[in-house]
């Protein structure tokens, strides 16, 4: 009688795999950072950018920030319930994955609203041109400023325009995906305008002459978003 139970018990230990397979799964993790689409089509940028930038950018790069933002907030519950603005101005204490990614996925969020296709882009308005020439004294002078900033970020980075606390406007660089908003900017300030300087936001149509990005890059800019952000800005500082 014992024999037959003996042996019931020496194959369940010889195939721990097999029941192991048939145990129930956890259900995966529910992402709290999510992949918005591009607010146009990927060809509507073009000649200025090209529509295989665009899909590489927001598909590929852009993707790679929010899945590695939510694998480095994943384990910590703490963590997850802050948003992306709340991450930025804690940074300095949080891992690097998460200044790296959550900068990442802030700042590109940010950047494709400020492009538009044709026929959408509408101008500076009379507020920013004149907060624009009280600081620089026309908005030439400020492009001028601006992909300056843009052509002496050593590396990779980004340009921006900011409201400082103060009340003035900025125009800074930061490196890699860092942005004004962190704790640890050296010039910290609400973003008004941004271009992306790494290679991968040019290469494919420019290749290494970032200059000529930067300067045709204002042929798509969204005048009508940068002037809504310079008002919220403005409305913040009160």
């Amino acid at each position: 009688m014992l024999k037959p139970i003996i042996a019931a018990l020496l194959l369940v230990a010889s195939a721990p795999a097999a029941f192991a397979q048939a145990a129930p799964q956890a259900p995966a993790a529910h992402p709290v950072f999510t992949l918005d689409a591009l607010p146009y089509a990927t060809n509507a940028l073009v000649p200025v950018i090209d529509k295989e930038t665009m899909e590489l950018h927001h598909g590929r790069h852009h993707r790679a920030y929010v899945d590695n933002l939510n694998k480095a907030v994943g384990s910590d519950p703490a963590l997850k319930a802050l948003s992306l603005e709340q991450l930025m101005a804690r940074v300095s204490a949080l891992p690097k994955a998460i200044r790296d990614n959550g900068g990442g996925h802030w700042n590109h969020r940010f950047f494709w609203g400020l492009m538009a296709p044709e026929g959408q882009r509408g101008q500076p308005s009379a507020r920013l041109t004149a907060a624009i020439e009280k600081q620089w004294g026309s908005l030439n002078a400020f492009k001028a400023a601006f992909q300056q900033a843009g052509t002496s970020r050593f590396g990779s980075g980004w340009a921006w325009l900011i409201l400082k606390e103060d009340g003035t406007l900025a125009v800074i660089s930061t490196p890699n995906q860092d942005n004004p908003l962190m704790d640890l900017a050296p010039v910290k300030g609400q973003p008004i305008l941004a271009n992306d300087v790494w290679e991968h936001a040019y290469y494919l149509n420019y290749r290494n002459r970032r200059g000529d990005y930067l300067a045709k890059w204002w042929d798509v800019v969204n005048w009508s978003r940068v002037n809504a952000l310079h008002d919220e800005a403005v409305a913040l500082n009160r």
